[in-house]
């Protein structure tokens, strides 16, 4: 049977008298890569936070490797997974290489300081996401690329059994989000890590994901492998819009194609040839 690393139990958040999320019932397998994919203000965030605990549901529960997650220490939890929120903000003057090391506190204790576990965890991190030659510099004085880099090699330094991430892609050029979506995919590949995702770009999160979580009106409107559940269909009722989905031609993955308005080249040979 196959485990899961993260499940909720009628799970049910909001915001104020807002009710956001309603009584969700929820798998995440264990291994695999998840992304959360909706339209703006579905409660995609809201349900990655609550899953890390940084929000307190309304009612319900989130298990953790089967635990209830409230019951459980924050350090224990930080240390089983991690979590890069969206848009966050490092100290005024913070290096790199310190926003970094950041992500082995979980891994101190007063009896265990800083080791050389934690010098080469931190060395990965910044190799993993090509900031050696930055790791000097402030934060602050970053790139928003770069700056994005810098928080997932916190997250990476971590090193948890399992990664969530809103919108890791945010502020990348194309360049680098292939680059960050790689990496992930690799730390899943080779080391099994479970990634939980949210991913506005719904052809990237159906190249990357082994399972795909579509939300529409405070519920999972469809879960399962992207191949079998992104079409036309679910397309226009969780995003409000029309589309051709196809096959994509390098990766065999479902390929939205959306209507609207743009120039129109009929010479296909204009198109492939260059």
């Amino acid at each position: 049977m196959r485990m899961n690393a993260i499940e909720t139990k009628n799970l049910s958040l909001s915001y104020g008298e807002t009710l956001i999320i309603n009584e969700l019932d929820l798998k995440i397998p264990k291994g695999e890569i998840t992304v959360f994919i909706g339209g703006n203000g579905c409660g995609k965030s809201t349900l990655l936070r609550s899953i890390a605990r940084l929000l307190k549901p309304k009612s319900g529960s989130v298990l953790l490797e089967g635990e209830a997650i409230a019951k459980l220490s924050t350090r224990k939890v930080a240390r089983k997974m991690a979590i890069l929120p969206q848009s966050p903000v490092a100290p005024e003057a913070l290096t790199v290489l310190q926003l970094v090391k950041q992500g082995r506190y979980p891994h101190q204790t007063w009896l265990k300081q800083w080791s050389k576990e934690d010098e080469k965890k931190v060395n990965d991190a910044l190799k993993a996401t090509r900031l050696e030659d930055l790791k000097e510099r402030t934060v602050d004085s970053l790139s928003g690329g770069q700056r994005q880099r810098a928080w997932i090699a916190m997250t990476l330094a971590q090193d948890t059994d399992i990664i969530l991430l809103d919108e890791p892609t945010t502020y990348l050029d194309m360049t680098h989000q292939i680059e960050i979506l790689d990496l992930l995919f690799e730390l899943n590949e080779k080391q099994k890590r479970t990634v939980v995702m949210v991913l506005h770009d719904l052809n990237l999160a159906c190249r990357y994901a082994h399972n795909v979580v579509a939300i529409k009106d405070q519920k999972v409107y469809a879960q399962g492998k992207p191949e079998y559940v992104i079409n036309c269909n679910l397309v226009k009722a969780v995003f409000d819009m029309n589309c051709e989905v196809t096959i994509d031609p390098i990766f065999g993955t479902p390929l939205c194609i959306p209507y609207g308005k743009g120039r129109c080249i009929l010479d296909k040979a204009v198109v492939m040839n260059g």
